[in-house]
């Protein structure tokens, strides 16, 4: 194994010194080292994997000097645009050290949304013309791996890539977390919500923690999973997919369930929702101010005024709770309200350190629905 520090500071001692993306699972232990050792300016955790590679762009602009961004690999196709059409030899030619999480890599299991790209997550970075090594698990090796990289980033300014295979780095535990603004757990939050809903409603849920909690809330009470799509993939597009719904199926409730990381990744949905006026559309944001599903990493979801920016959009009711009683309140009418609705939950980070994951395929998944949906 490698230790994130023994990594950060090889780094360090190369003149690398700038870190932006979006955190991994497989990174969690170097994410969390640069979150609690690095700058603030000089870790940003970025709103997308493309985003994060603009920052780099720009940082290396303003100073000449190659940046890291750090990203799981199904982040590979928000940074595609930029690497081809901004940092690409054929356009500004930007150096960027690529540090790539390898979910589903051939052979090793993992969860399905991970398959097809651990399988092309290689293949991806040839088309693209990026050169990239697998990261060594050996720290003897690691030091002239690197200088590999800087030298080839240096000579040619063009982009590097690192891919890094499951269990590679040490553990660390992040210091640095963010405070809970909320005493309300968000497993409980989700059990209130989908307790509240009549039972023609419909429900798209967010990857990540999410998403397992619902299916085991289902569980728990026997209901089945026919009503609810989990989003086990494809971040921060489940409100689109609810919307898609919504707007189909007009005399139906349509719940989002979404998390802070996801609904800031992909903002300007918020804009489309709002222009599309679904009178049946009801957006849920739990909200704990982290990406909880890889590490605890802070999003700016306590720092920013997520609930005002929806109604800004065009979202006709806007709310905000923290606690079980006012959601409560909340809840006891909420279909009364004239939608498109934002109601934000502000739930406190972390979940059962035995939560399951769905026992049902996403194939199956799709199926129950769109027999539901038929009704």
């Amino acid at each position: 194994m490698i230790s994130p520090e023994y990594f950060y500071n090889i780094l360090q001692k190369s003149g690398i010194e700038f870190y932006s993306g979006v955190p991994d699972s497989l990174l969690k232990n170097l994410c969390a080292y640069i979150t609690d050792h690095a700058e603030a300016k000089n870790n940003i955790i970025a709103a997308n994997e493309g985003g994060a590679v603009g920052l780099a762009a720009g940082y290396y602009l303003a100073t000449g000097k190659t940046p890291v961004v750090y990203m799981q690999n199904s982040g590979e196709g928000n940074s595609v645009n930029p690497l081809m059409s901004l940092t690409d030899k054929d356009v500004y030619n930007i150096p960027v050290l690529l540090i790539i999480g390898w979910r589903g890599e051939p052979g090793v299991h993992d969860e399905p949304q991970h398959k097809k790209q651990g399988k092309v997550t290689i293949p991806l970075l040839d088309a693209m013309g990026i050169k990239h090594e697998i990261l060594t698990e050996d720290e003897p090796e690691l030091q002239d791996q690197i200088a590999r990289a800087v030298k080839y980033m240096n000579e040619t300014k063009e982009a590097f890539a690192l891919v890094v295979r499951k269990g590679t780095f040490d553990n660390y535990k992040l210091q640095h977390s963010v405070e809970d603004e909320s005493q309300l757990s968000r497993e409980e939050a989700i059990k209130i919500v989908a307790a509240s809903m009549d039972n023609k409603a419909v429900v798209v849920s967010t990857t990540g923690k999410i998403s397992r909690e619902l299916f085991e809330y289902r569980e728990s009470v026997n209901e089945g999973h026919k009503r609810d799509f989990l989003t086990v993939g494809s971040m921060g597009h489940a409100s689109q997919i609810a919307l898609g719904i919504a707007l189909n199926k007009p005399k139906r409730h349509v719940y989002c369930f979404d998390g802070d990381g996801a609904t800031i990744m992909h903002m300007g949905s918020l804009g489309i929702i709002g222009s599309m006026q679904p009178k049946n559309y009801y957006h849920i944001l739990f909200n704990n101010g982290v990406h909880d599903s890889v590490g605890g990493q802070p999003t700016v979801g306590y720092k920013i005024d997520i609930p005002v920016i929806a109604k800004a959009c065009g979202y006709k009711t806007v709310l905000s709770v923290d606690n079980a009683e006012s959601l409560n309140n909340v809840l006891s009418n909420l279909t009364d309200n004239e939608a498109p609705l934002f109601l934000e939950i502000k739930v406190k980070k972390g979940a059962r350190a035995d939560l399951g994951r769905p026992t049902t395929t996403p194939i199956e998944n799709k199926h129950a629905l769109m027999d539901f949906l038929k009704d």
